[in-house]
């Protein structure tokens, strides 16, 4: 089983590039977005217990994504692999992940890191928002301070799993293709 994570700031491509490495591999992915909107619909006991929270407007705790990440993981013992995407975003959460992985002797093997200049990370995402419909991809200054706010979060999870030599950074500027092929050459060397 090959299991990565796959990270980078807003606007790096780390959606377009999780689908194509989905569609090429055949790994499972594990958006904590999406799980846990599925979860919340599925009215899970983890589901109704992150939708109490988020109605209240508090952040879902580590404890419940791992818990989530867990059932996605025991539901699909047979997968080639899973693409962590979005998840972890920090030291704790990556050490929890590692703990949850290390019983189960799956452990992260790669984590690809789409290294993007700020200044075409807001092109990108202004240029993104005019069809997103999402105000926060329409205003420069807010884009600005959510590229600087995934800078200082992601920067000791890169030290964390560089310290592990799993780090691989990949230029995330050029075309569609060339960066998944580099994506690619990373994977299958595996």
């Amino acid at each position: 089983m090959r299991n990565i994570v796959l990270f980078g700031p807003p606007g790096s491509g780390k959606g377009t590039q999780a689908t194509n490495i989905i569609n090429k591999f055949g790994f499972i992915h594990l958006s904590t977005g999406d799980m846990l909107r599925a979860e919340i619909a599925g009215q899970t006991k983890l589901g109704l217990e992150a939708k109490t929270l988020m109605d209240r407007g508090d952040l879902v705790p580590d404890e419940v994504v791992i818990g989530m990440i867990e059932n996605k993981l025991d539901s699909n013992k047979d997968a080639k692999g899973f693409v962590f995407d979005g998840f972890p975003r920090t030291v704790k959460q990556a050490e929890a992940l590692d703990k949850l992985l290390e019983l189960r002797t799956i452990p992260i093997l790669k984590v690809l890191s789409l290294k993007v200049s700020e200044e075409e990370l807001t092109r990108r995402i202004l240029e993104r928002g005019k069809t997103s419909g999402r105000a926060d991809d329409q205003n420069e200054e807010i884009v600005k301070n959510r590229v600087v706010e995934y800078r200082t979060k992601t920067a000791p999870l890169a030290n964390y799993y560089a310290a592990q030599h799993k780090l691989a950074e990949i230029a995330g500027e050029g075309s569609v293709d060339e960066i998944f092929e580099a994506l690619c050459f990373q994977i299958n060397n595996l």
